[in-house]
């Protein structure tokens, strides 16, 4: 996995950040910076129900035009269908987005069908734009997905009964404010499961066959930060100082991942949502270590890199032992954050990691997986190694 004395590579990461604790009541004044005067809100009722979306409202008096809160934990084609209908309706300019990453990715895709018309279903694929989409603003809600900084909406396609990628660069959020007082409420388990989706980003970019220095750099950043303060947000989730840290590692995670992308673990995790409907991060964080222990021959530098910014890398290890190291400290942290371990304690079942094992062959992440997976019987066996 070292880097070749020829390489090359692209780093793209537009995205303005605003950080700090109460940030959010300057969304008016960003969306103004913009060019924009008639913003289009979507969340979730989770999101309604805790109070986060009327700080917001307010923020943007009458320059809000439209709410769409009805983003359920998986969004899909026909959810993005009917919230860019709503928004082309009330003639928005921009969209604000304001919850985790259903809602964001929610958000991507409206901003395409209001710049683009039709539906969603008629922009599944990669690189398809051919000019700047509506601006959007993203204020997250949990701190995990890094989706406020990437190029990536993952939906699912009802008909198909499978999440779909729209990939875009001309499509990435023009500002992300990170506000730590948006995080202060989460709960534990899902403070826990959004970071271990953070941490499997960063993860993956160390191994992904696309790995480059600039985001090995933000990986490594996050996984140090989220080895130190996640465990602090899920025992006193009021640490604002510690959740602003936690905040700012899954941006750099995002960036890092939506530069190089990611693997296995996400390619077994989005078909498990699809099948089973698993939480993403809860899935991401259960099949993290497994994967890295199928990975270890192939991405032992990677894996030793990541031992030392988790601070197990003990002097004389080579990378192989450092690579193991860091996996039994994978397994370790999850119960330090008091994260489910395995895929039984969610409720997933030997037929569904049968389906998901075939599924996950035809996920376009598989493709960046250190070690090349070729049959459903080994993506089955982590499964069940899982289980």
């Amino acid at each position: 996995m070292a880097y070749d004395h020829d390489l090359s590579f692209v780093y793209f990461g537009p995205t303005k950040i605003v950080f700090g604790a109460g940030t959010a009541r300057d969304c008016e004044v960003e969306m103004a910076g913009l060019g924009c005067r008639r913003a289009f809100v979507v969340t979730d009722p989770g999101v309604t129900k805790a109070g986060l979306v009327e700080g917001i409202l307010k923020a943007l008096g009458d320059k809000c035009v439209g709410l769409f809160s009805e983003v359920p934990q998986d969004t899909g084609i026909g959810v993005v269908n009917r919230a860019a209908a709503l928004a082309r309706e009330k003639g928005a300019d921009c969209v604000v987005s304001v919850g985790g990453g259903s809602v964001i990715d929610t958000g991507k895709a409206v901003c395409i069908l209001l710049t683009e018309g039709g539906g969603l279903e008629n922009f599944e694929g990669i690189q398809l734009l051919t000019r700047p989409q509506t601006p959007h603003i993203v204020l997250p809600t949990t701190a995990g997905t890094g989706s406020e900084v990437t190029n990536m909406a993952v939906i699912l396609d009802e008909r198909k009964g499978q999440k779909i990628f729209i990939v875009e660069n001309f499509n990435m959020p023009r500002i992300a404010i990170l506000d730590p007082k948006m995080t202060e409420k989460l709960p534990p388990l899902l403070t826990a499961s959004t970071g271990m989706d953070a941490l499997t980003h960063a993860a993956e970019s160390l191994h992904s066959v696309q790995r480059e220095p600039l985001a090995d750099g933000l990986a490594l950043q996050a996984i140090r930060l989220l080895h130190r303060h996640l465990p602090v947000c899920t025992q006193n989730g009021g640490d604002l100082a510690a959740r602003g840290q936690v905040q700012l590692a899954a941006t750099m995670a995002g960036w890092a991942f939506s530069n190089v992308l990611v693997g296995l673990v996400h390619a077994m995790a989005h078909s498990l949502g699809a099948v089973a409907r698993t939480p993403h991060g809860i899935a991401n964080g259960i099949l993290l270590p497994h994967v890295m222990a199928f990975n270890v021959e192939d991405a032992a530098e990677g894996y030793g890199m990541m031992a030392e910014a988790l601070g197990v890398r003990e002097k004389g290890m080579d990378d192989r032992e450092a690579a193991e190291a860091a996996t039994a400290e994978m397994h370790a942290f999850l119960r330090r954050i008091g994260h489910p371990v395995r895929l039984s304690e969610v409720g997933v079942t030997e037929e569904d990691v049968r389906k998901a094992a075939e599924m996950s062959l035809s996920d376009g992440a598989i493709v960046n997986n250190p070690r090349m997976v070729l049959d459903a019987d080994e993506v089955l066996a982590i499964y069940r190694a899982a289980f």
